[in-house]
């Protein structure tokens, strides 16, 4: 599915690359940078850039760097790029921000998320709490102690007691003192209504919400899914 990851600041300057089937070479992406030169602004590049030699490249931009894969044969770009949006979603999560410092500062960590995220260049574990579960976020403590004892990777070694569940995103271990299920049904009433009174057109929207507090899996019944 992907063939390589590029992460690129707005100089072109290559912060990090990931390949899993082959090695891409850096110059496909002269391709997002020729495509850069004839825009006004560099956010109007277009998401999907088709090569010459028969890649494509799938790009995000954010804050100031592009996020972009590349592919060998044509797939959904949807889900390339809705990929491309949940690393820069996970890489915020774990350092708080996402700018060319922050992935430079973190690079093996940066690394061992990809690893994780993907296999083969195919989606794996994409959830957060999946994630942290395999690789601890970093913390000035542990930090300090990496820095003393020689070890940089945040990999656990033990594996997620929910990655093969049917709710991945639920953290294991989850306890509540209390087992309380809480829904909120709003309803919401539009309507015309002339000088008369008279009702022209009315529509009603309704949702539910709901806040679960369960410390197992539960299924609930008697409503309609």
């Amino acid at each position: 599915m992907i063939n390589s990851i590029f992460i690129i600041n707005r100089d072109r300057e290559v912060l990090l690359e990931k390949h899993w089937k082959t090695i891409t070479p850096r110059s496909v992406l002269d391709f997002i940078c020729e495509g850069e030169s004839k825009l006004t602004e560099i956010k109007d590049i277009p998401p999907v850039v088709e090569c010459s030699n028969g890649l494509f490249l799938l790009n995000v931009y954010h804050n100031g760097i592009f996020l972009v894969a590349v592919c060998a044969a044509e797939v959904s770009p949807l889900l390339v790029i809705e990929l491309l949006n949940q690393i820069v979603f996970i890489l915020e999560d774990y350092y708080g921000a996402l700018s060319e410092t922050i992935i430079l500062d973190n690079l093996v960590g940066a690394f061992e998320l990809l690893d994780e995220m993907l296999d083969n260049g195919f989606p794996m574990s994409t959830e957060s709490n999946i994630l942290k579960e395999l690789i601890k976020p970093p913390k000035l403590l542990r930090s300090i102690t990496d820095a003393v004892t020689g070890r940089h990777s945040g990999v656990t070694s033990t594996l997620p007691a929910n990655q093969l569940t049917n709710i991945r995103w639920r953290r294991s271990g989850v306890k509540y003192t209390n087992n309380e299920a809480f829904f909120d049904i709003t309803e919401k009433i539009n309507a015309i209504i002339d000088r008369s009174g008279t009702v022209l057109l009315a529509d009603v929207e309704g949702s539910v919400g709901s806040f679960i507090y369960l410390s197992i899996f539960a299924k609930f019944t008697g409503m309609t899914n």
